[in-house]
């Protein structure tokens, strides 16, 4: 069987900890750096994760760009946070050949379709992971908690393929848990149940954790869940009625965090409020779903932009 070229394309938190565990599970993987591009092709990727343990990941190429990828891909998978200055579409098509599967890893409801519309004869494989890590220096990624990464397609192309169970198999081999899902998007929607509270909140609040949130804001946490459950109902992707309480409970068990949202904001980088919650809003602006408190959360949130902007 020849081996797997993958290419990953945003390489924070996230990016460099799947590539490193596909590496390690003997793909080829090769990555798209910024900020640490010169650190990384010196030294590799230091992984230290409280679960599996500390080592270095040597991609096969660092890169500045996705146009300096001469390989035909079978999986590109993106990485990058959703934010209006990245188009996603422009800048993933020099590497997307006939072949290569495209797999999102990336937060937010209601992306994958842009990248559809735009490769309409490839693989969309839409992923959420469930996972606490963090990159802690140039090069340097933290995996504190969990790992899981839920797979599944977005769409079905004329080809039969396993791509999706096979690539979940990768992720398993090398020692965190992967799933392939037949309900994605009802998935996309159940993730969004936590981020939708938490990740705001934790700027408002001035970067309190996510255990000092819900330790002192409970009701208006489940609040606002309720709101996500009404607009994924409408939706078609109704939630289990349990989902907000197993939420709750997750979190008061998870270790303190910092939220990815919060992390940009200490970073003074973009934030994903479109992805996490104006698409939530306009969602339900357009099922016609009153969300009084998601769009103060909204409100609030691009004042916050606005002034990260202006000042």
């Amino acid at each position: 069987m020849s081996q797997d070229k993958i290419l990953v394309v945003g390489t924070g938190a996230l990016g460099s900890f799947y590539g490193a565990l596909l590496s390690k599970a003997g793909a080829d993987v090769s990555v798209v750096c910024r900020s640490d591009y010169s650190k990384v092709k010196q030294d590799g990727f230091q992984i230290k994760s409280d679960k599996l343990g500390h080592w270095c990941f040597e991609p096969t190429h660092v890169l500045k760009s996705v146009a300096e990828y001469k390989d035909q891909a079978d999986y590109l998978i993106l990485c990058t946070k959703i934010i209006p200055e990245i188009d996603r579409v422009e800048l993933i098509r020099p590497a997307v050949s006939s072949k290569t599967r495209i797999v999102l890893i990336q937060n937010g409801v209601e992306i994958e379709q842009p990248l559809a519309n735009a490769f309409p004869n490839n693989e969309i494989i839409s992923g959420l992971a469930f996972v606490c890590c963090n990159r802690i220096a140039l090069g340097i990624t933290h995996h504190l908690a969990y790992g899981k990464l839920t797979l599944g397609n977005f769409n079905k192309t004329t080809r039969d393929s396993n791509s999706t169970q096979h690539l979940a198999a990768l992720i398993n081999k090398a020692g965190i848990e992967a799933t392939v899902s037949e309900k994605i998007i009802s998935d996309r929607w159940l993730k969004c149940l936590w981020n939708a509270p938490f990740n705001p909140l934790s700027v408002l609040s001035g970067g309190l954790s996510t255990a000092d949130i819900l330790s002192s804001q409970e009701p208006l946490i489940r609040t606002i869940m309720q709101e996500v459950m009404q607009i994924a109902k409408a939706c078609g992707h109704p939630l289990a009625v349990e989902s907000i309480e197993t939420n709750i409970q997750n979190t008061y068990a998870m270790p303190p965090y910092k939220t990815s949202m919060l992390l940009d904001y200490e970073k003074h980088h973009s934030m994903e409020i479109e992805a996490i919650l104006g698409n939530t809003v306009t969602a339900a602006r357009r099922e016609n779903i009153p969300c009084p408190t998601l769009n103060t959360l909204y409100s609030l949130m691009k004042l916050i932009e606005l002034k990260e902007k202006t000042g």
